[in-house]
């Protein structure tokens, strides 16, 4: 249930609500906004509770939620979650957030030369992965640690912060040592283990949906993250499979304005792995941030045809500076914006 506090009430009001919380065995998460103070009480549902603390003094009113997740629904924290990942960037807001950086770190010349490509081009996070989760054993699956220390240089050299995906509770240690933030992949959802423990870290934590995971399974899982004590959490709508063979994934746009409406979590999407076809990402992005998206996730590389993964859907640098100069333009409309993106925007 979450309760609203009156505006008058004062610190020490504030205390009081909170303890007799806990007296019952229940935990108190504090929302302040600019008129009104929520507190959300996680714990077993009890009717009767509503009634005692309707009486307490400086208590407007109590609402039982009915949804299954609580932490991350916006009747617990009404206003939009801002996520400092660190280097001076944030996520949510109104700049936008663009990750963008190889599908798979090749070499250390490879991941330095394209996170100076694509924040030139705008972008403000760089994505790289070290360790790949592929359908077949046989595929590229990553370098490991080896790739960790390459996009650490690639972070120094330019100043960025770092996204990287963790796939097994064992690496999660040299994955906090080198990325500003842990990406947990699609295929990884509901790896309630590993969503445990990236849940004890204080380290910003991406959730990308599952192939066929639907929207409240997907907050669900958040909610492990967030139960765990890391209140740091981006979602990622990354595409779902359906019937449609025409293309990789089909890229669920209803996903960003329902999910921004269920939850206060900034939400970024990805059109690469949505849509599995480079000359789709562009429309696609630009689609996405119309549609409400808090930023991007762009696979880059300087030659596709020649990438140990994910080639298919990866821009060169010329295609991704051609993508945000559209997508400024479309960020505008939406009164969101692309610092350093403005004014190829408007030369163009």
């Amino acid at each position: 249930m979450i309760i609203v506090v009156s505006p008058e009430a004062t610190p020490e009001d504030l205390d009081h609500i909170i303890a007799r919380i806990e007296e019952t065995g229940r935990q108190a998460h504090i929302s302040a906004g600019t008129e009104r103070t929520i507190i959300g009480v996680i714990g077993p549902d009890a009717p009767e509770l509503q009634d005692m603390f309707e009486t307490m003094p400086h208590v407007e009113s109590v609402h039982r939620v009915t949804k299954p997740y609580k932490l991350v629904s916006r009747d617990f924290h009404p206003s939009d979650s801002v996520i400092d990942v660190g280097l001076g960037v944030a996520v949510g807001g109104r700049e936008l957030a663009v990750m963008a950086g190889p599908c798979s770190i090749e070499n250390e010349k490879h991941i330095v030369e394209t996170a100076k490509a694509v924040k030139a081009a705008g972008a403000n996070i760089l994505r790289g992965g070290a360790f790949k989760p592929r359908s077949s054993p046989y595929a590229f699956r990553g370098l490991g640690e080896e790739a960790l220390r390459y996009l650490a240089v690639a972070s120094q050299e330019t100043g960025m912060p770092v996204i990287t995906e963790l796939m097994s509770v064992r690496d999660i240690e040299a994955v906090c040592r080198h990325a500003h933030i842990i990406q947990i992949g699609a295929r990884n959802m509901q790896n309630f283990m590993l969503l445990d423990e990236v849940g004890k870290v204080k380290k910003p934590v991406m959730l990308k949906r599952a192939l066929s995971g639907q929207i409240e399974e997907w907050l669900l899982a958040a909610e492990y993250i967030m139960a765990q004590g890391n209140p740091h959490v981006i979602l990622c709508e990354r595409g779902i499979r359906t019937f449609e063979t025409a293309y990789r994934n089909t890229f669920d746009i209803n996903a960003i304005p329902l999910t921004r409406e269920l939850s206060h979590l900034p939400v970024i999407a990805d059109p690469s792995h949505g849509t599995g076809k480079w000359g789709l990402v562009k429309p696609v992005a630009m689609a996405s941030v119309a549609a409400g998206a808090d930023g991007l996730m762009i696979e880059v590389h300087p030659s596709p045809d020649h990438a140990l993964s994910d080639g298919a859907q990866s821009l060169t640098y010329e295609l991704f500076a051609d993508m945000m100069r559209s997508v400024a333009g479309i960020a505008a409309a939406v009164e969101r914006s692309l610092p350093g993106v403005k004014a190829a925007a408007a030369a163009r």
